[in-house]
């Protein structure tokens, strides 16, 4: 318009100038004034519902007049010609008269409307008529619905279609709305979610009402019934549920500038609270809106920014559910440069540069009065959206558009180029004055105008720099730049004069320094200023840490400002530092005088394109007196919009312009940052889009290999950035071949990504594979070639012939005979021997697996580590990269017994000076068949053999050792059959007696322990019932007798719930209840006489309290001895003990183990001794163990405490 506005007023001066000339004539026409067409008036797309509704505009200005055609769907379309249609006079606008016939659908099509006169042809954007027939209902059922209180219903709407979506009001019988809020939701689909019922939903008329805005029309549906049941029992909330969109995930596409709306419906009881957010940034709060009670998330405006990923979160008591959106924004063409009109003259090149930009990137193509330039032209040049007009003529002038389209749409530019000859002009007024301070840039502006545009020279100055468009600049201005400039336009007589006035600079002569008062003390801060004489005098503003000291405490008079009452600490000195930010505003130009960190570059501009490099330059902003150190070039890749910003090249210095290395068909936007010493400016303006031209690729893919998980399949992998491939319509070429069988030839295909699949391979198959780039340009280089292997299977056959071979009682040896490799169908990795250690019914730990991995050429293997006399069970199974083959038929092998572990614990109890207790559980491992236990104690330094015994044990121990005073006492385990051990002790000698299976042994000591003389001790042990925890217990006491100063060893059978208080008490209340009741008969019978069996009963309880009375706890009587007299010593048996001294006289029979209840209850009344653990869990009837009677879980069989009297 400017352009053409300066056309028409140079066209009336000549027009004056002729007027002038002819006046002698008496004659003053004006020539008319020619322009090209220019539409003013563009159609739109429409959608009609009926004849009537059709009506598309086009109205274009231009002299002469233009005249209009319109094509439809790419060929010529003449509504004249149509009797159903009216053209509008002067302009190409139609409509509808309704005197035609025929269907709406013939009007159905594209449409463009070309505006033409001498000058050039303009033409429309293309527009879209869609026609369609008015919406109607179809027949319908009355719906109801039923559903009980608290769940969740959907009342569907299911309007007709229409290109043009309708708008959805949701009503009842009385034309009134259904109220909205958080638990009722309207969808975009136009249907009526309830996140939860309740009775007040119980309606018969919810109607809804579909109202069609282009076709004027307002359809009601069928009204729908709710019923809503209600029962007497609590109604159960229910977590949130997604009702709208269904599911955790849905996409979004979107295009820029339109709306864009999120829906989170949900149910759940109560009613789920929303919650917005963007998972991969902030959610911005400007640029959305939350409308429905949140459950709509809106856009007004999408643009590329809003990409991302955005999560709704619904939450009630009950629990919560999220739904994540992907949103994806696309756009259709939009320009970033549009050509400029102009004129030329004949023999000048004529440069368009029309740029667009969209997702994905438009297609931009040139048109010449509305016919698309194909044929090849030396003087015409098209590429990336510029056209180059070179060496132009007048027939060159013509209307030029410039159309760019992607498959959102299409947008169309008109320019016009108008070839001719006029003479030059100067359009800066006549002798102006300029004026600059010492140290700014002075512009002496000189416009001119004229077809070929005109030269410039200039006298009485010495020319620093001539801008393209005719100002004058003089850089780093001084009081010697004064004078008269003249600018004059070479080969004609047009000139003007200019002149330029330098003022000196302002300068602060006396700034102010650092100070440092005393709290409470004035402070005072002179500032004294010089300005040019010619200036008002200046305005001094004082600034503390940036803001103005009016508001402040302190006083200004004149260029000083004091200070009172400055706040610092008691008692110490105030340092006050004041930085003077002073400004002074000459001709609007701003001073600064501190350092800052620098204005950003501005005018970036991109030069010397070629096809991988261009030159990037730009104007350094303000450096805010701290130089620009570097400058920093960042580029974001526009074609994939992948990257975002990042940095391309680093420029040191003050250099504004560097030379930058590209790759071919990316789409790159430049923007520089300036560094100095304060720090980084902001970044600069963007430049304008430039996508250097596409080639071949340079390379081929990195990393290809096979990745085949799956049998018979051959999966081809590689990796690739995009940013490397160099062209549109990019693929890759795969090849594969056989390593044997297939020869030189490849196979091939393409495709556009990895991975790239091949079936019916077979399996484990050895391949060649490479892939080549390819694009619309040509192939990327020769690749080179891999070896890959197709997918492999699971093994098809087990190892044979596996042994064992024992090496001892925790090793054995494996063997196996290799496997056929091709029954392998894979890369042979190597076999697992896997062995099971079986364990007992009762037991409390698991089965033990034990899985050792061998190589792919191992037979053999040695297991160590196995658990002596146990039971294992043995396969071998060969593996590949798919997994395990079947196993090999289990093989079962029994280890060798070992030494067995030492007791589980050892527990002392000395229930009286002179007694003690022993007490220990079996060793936690036995290790086979477990024959006794030998306890050893250690008075000083001499060590007694206490006992040995000979047992069928089931259980497994540990070892401990406990002191006492004076004596250490230890449990150890006998694996040889013992039948017999005793200690004969004498005032002389003590001895050691052991044998069994016919042999015997003894061995004697002389001179026993001193506090032993006198007595005699005899150690005899017997096996004990395997169904009663055992005690063993030594006593002493002096012998009245020859035959009572032997001392006997007493074994002590209890149960093991002796020693328990609920027993102890059931057995008191039992004793005690029956002490009653013999009192009560015993006072009965006095009273009532006696019964005729008194004599009978009087006989019984004297038999029964007679032992109690008579005898001593401890101490053997003659009857004890008469009541054991069939029990053998086996001692008397083995004949291990023939003492010389006082064992003359002993009698076998009478050291026989008694198990009275006198010895019983003495222990009870004993002091108690710590628990022993019971162990008997532990163990269970061992395969390792065949034959041997399971003793009960409490005893296992064998003694596990004995008590020592001294």
């Amino acid at each position: 318009e400017t352009f053409w506005i300066v056309f028409v007023r140079l066209n009336v001066c000549l027009c004056l100038c002729v007027c002038m000339s002819m006046l002698a004539n008496s004659l003053c026409s004006s020539p008319a004034v020619k322009q090209p067409p220019v539409i003013t008036n563009q159609p739109d797309s429409i959608t009609v519902f009926g004849v009537e509704d059709i009506s598309l505009t086009c109205e274009a200005s231009g002299n002469p007049p233009p005249e209009f055609r319109w094509t439809k769907d790419g060929e010529e379309f003449i509504p004249a010609n149509d009797p159903g249609l009216s053209v509008t006079p002067g302009s190409g606008s139609f409509a509808t008269t309704g005197a035609g016939s025929g269907p709406m659908s013939q009007y159905q099509g594209k449409y463009s409307c070309y505006a033409s006169n001498e000058l050039g042809t303009a033409v429309s954007n293309e527009v879209q008529l869609i026609a369609e027939n008015p919406p109607a209902l179809q027949k319908e059922k009355k719906v109801t619905k039923k559903v009980e209180e608290g769940e969740s219903v959907v009342l569907k709407c299911n309007p007709p279609f229409s290109t043009v979506p309708p708008v959805i009001h949701w009503m009842d019988r009385h034309l009134l709305h259904i109220k909205l809020n958080d638990r009722v939701t309207q969808g975009r689909d136009g249907n009526l979610y309830f996140a939860h019922v309740t009775a007040a939903d119980n309606r018969n008329d919810y109607t809804c009402n579909a109202q069609y805005m282009n076709a004027r029309t307002i359809l009601s549906k069928e009204p729908i019934t709710l019923t809503v049941t209600t029962s007497n029992s609590l109604v159960r909330n229910r977590r949130p549920l997604m009702m709208r969109p269904s599911g955790s995930h849905s996409t979004y596409h979107a295009l820029r500038g339109q709306s864009l709306e999120l829906e989170c419906i949900v149910q759940g009881l109560p009613t789920p609270t929303i919650q917005w957010v963007r998972k991969d940034g902030e959610l911005s709060e400007v640029r959305t809106s939350r409308v429905l009670s949140d459950r709509l998330l809106r856009f007004s405006s999408v643009s590329e920014s809003d990409a991302g990923e955005y999560q709704c979160t619904a939450s009630n008591p009950q629990g919560k559910a999220i739904h994540t959106y992907t949103v994806s924004v696309e756009a259709a063409p939009y320009w970033t440069k549009e050509p400029v009109s102009q004129l030329y003259a004949p023999g000048e090149t004529v440069r368009l540069d029309c740029k667009a930009d969209g997702i994905p990137s438009p297609v931009v193509s040139w048109s010449i009065n509305g016919i698309p330039i194909t044929d090849p032209d030396h003087r015409r040049l098209v590429r990336d959206g510029v056209l180059i007009l070179k060496d132009v003529a007048f027939d060159d002038t013509a209307v030029y558009q410039c159309q760019a389209h992607n498959k959102h749409g299409t947008i169309l530019v008109n320019t016009y180029i108008y070839v001719i000859e006029l003479p030059p002009q100067i359009l800066t007024a006549d002798g102006q004055m300029y004026t600059f301070v010492e140290g700014q840039k002075a512009l002496l502006p000189c416009q001119t105008y004229g077809s070929p545009r005109p030269k410039l020279w200039k006298s009485d100055f010495n020319m620093v720099n001539l801008l393209t468009n005719g100002t004058l600049q003089v850089t780093n201005v001084s009081s010697g730049d004064e004078g008269l400039y003249t600018c004059s336009v070479v080969n004609s007589n047009l000139s003007i004069n200019a002149e330029l006035e330098v003022l000196n600079r302002t300068v602060i002569l006396s700034p102010p320094g650092p100070l440092r008062v005393q709290p409470g003390n004035r402070a005072t801060f002179s500032c004294l200023a010089q300005v040019d004489s010619k200036l008002t005098p200046p305005h001094i503003q004082w600034r503390k840490d940036g803001q103005k000291l009016f508001h402040l405490q302190g006083k200004k008079q004149d260029d000083k400002m004091h200070f009172a009452n400055e706040v610092c600490h008691s008692g110490q000195l105030c340092f006050l530092l004041v930085y003077v930010n002073m400004t002074f505003v000459i001709n609007d130009t701003h001073l600064p005088l501190l350092p800052d960190r620098p204005d950003p570059p501005t005018k970036i501009l991109i030069s010397d394109q070629r096809d991988r490099s261009v030159t990037l330059s730009w104007t350094m902003g303000d450096d805010h007196n701290s130089p620009v150190i570097e400058s920093v070039v960042e580029f974001e890749e526009q074609r994939f919009k992948e990257w975002g910003w990042e940095e391309l090249k680093r420029v040191t210095g003050s250099k504004e312009s560097v030379t930058l290395d590209l790759q071919p068909y990316l789409s790159y936007r430049f923007r520089v940052i300036s560094v100095n010493d304060i720090g980084k400016s902001v970044p600069s303006m963007q430049s304008d889009l430039y996508s250097p031209p596409p080639q071949a690729p340079d390379k081929n893919p990195e990393g290809v290999r096979s990745n085949s998980t799956e049998p018979d399949t051959l999966v081809i992998t590689w990796k690739m950035d995009k940013r490397e491939f160099n062209g549109p319509e990019f693929h890759y070429r795969v090849f594969w071949r056989r390593v044997v069988g297939d020869g030189p030839t490849w196979h091939s295909n393409v495709t556009i990504e990895p991975p790239y699949t091949i079936t019916d391979v077979g399996n484990f198959s050895a391949f060649e594979i490479k892939v080549q780039t390819a694009n619309q340009e040509g192939e990327g280089p020769e690749p080179g070639s891999v070896i890959g292997y197709s997918g492999e299977d699971f093994p098809m056959e087990a190892p044979m012939d596996v042994g064992v071979m024992l090496l001892n009682s925790t090793a054995v040896t494996v063997t196996w005979a290799p496997v056929d490799k091709e029954t392998v169908r894979g890369n042979l990795l190597g076999y697992k021997v896997r062995s099971i250690h079986h364990r007992g019914r009762r037991a409390r730990e698991p089965e033990r697996s034990l899985v050792v991995v061998t190589g792919p050429n191992e037979e053999k293997k040695v297991l160590g580590g196995l658990t002596p006399y146990s039971h294992y069970a043995l396969t071998v199974t060969v593996f590949n990269n798919k997994g395990e083959g079947p196993h090999s038929e289990t093989l079962s092998f029994k280890t060798d017994e070992g030494a067995p572990g030492p007791p589980m614990s050892l527990h002392l109890d000395s229930p009286s000076e002179t007694e003690m207790t022993l007490h220990w559980t079996p060793p936690a491992q036995p290790n086979g068949v477990l024959k006794g236990y030998k306890l050893q104690h250690l008075r000083g330094n001499m060590k007694h053999t206490i006992s040995g015994i000979c047992l069928r044990p089931e259980t497994v121990l540990s070892t401990s050792l406990v002191s006492w005073p004076q004596s250490v006492i230890g449990v150890y385990v006998w694996t040889e059959p013992l039948l017999c051990v005793s200690v004969c002790v004498s005032a002389e000698q003590w001895c050691l007696c052991w044998g069994g299976g016919g042999v015997s042994s003894r061995v004697c000591f002389p001179d026993p322990p001193s506090h032993l003389n006198l007595f005699s001790f005899l150690f005899i042990l017997s096996f004990l019932s395997l169904s009663l925890p055992p005690s063993l217990r030594f006593r002493r006491h002096n012998p009245p007798s020859p035959r009572s100063s032997l001392a006997a060893a007493e074994m002590d059978v209890r149960a093991s719930f002796a020693t328990r208080g609920w027993f102890i008490g059931l057995v008191s209340a039992t004793v005690l209840l029956f002490l009653v009741l013999l009192l009560l008969c015993f006072i009965k019978r006095n009273k009532g006489g006696r019964y005729s069996v008194k004599d009978k009963e009087e006989g019984q309880i004297d038999s029964e309290a007679r032992p109690m009375k008579d005898e001593t706890f401890g101490e053997y009587s003659d009857n004890e001895e008469k009541r054991t007299a069939s029990q053998p010593s086996l001692c008397d048996q083995s004949k291990l003990c023939t003492s010389e001294d006082h064992l003359d006289g002993y009698n076998g029979s009478s050291a026989v183990t008694e198990v009275n209840m006198e010895d019983s209850l003495v222990s009870q009344y004993s002091r108690p001794s710590e628990a022993t653990p019971d162990l008997g869990t532990l163990q269970d009837s061992s395969p390792l163990n065949p034959g041997v009677t399971t003793p009960t879980p409490t005893t296992n069989g064998l003694p596990n405490s004995a008590a020592i009297l001294d």
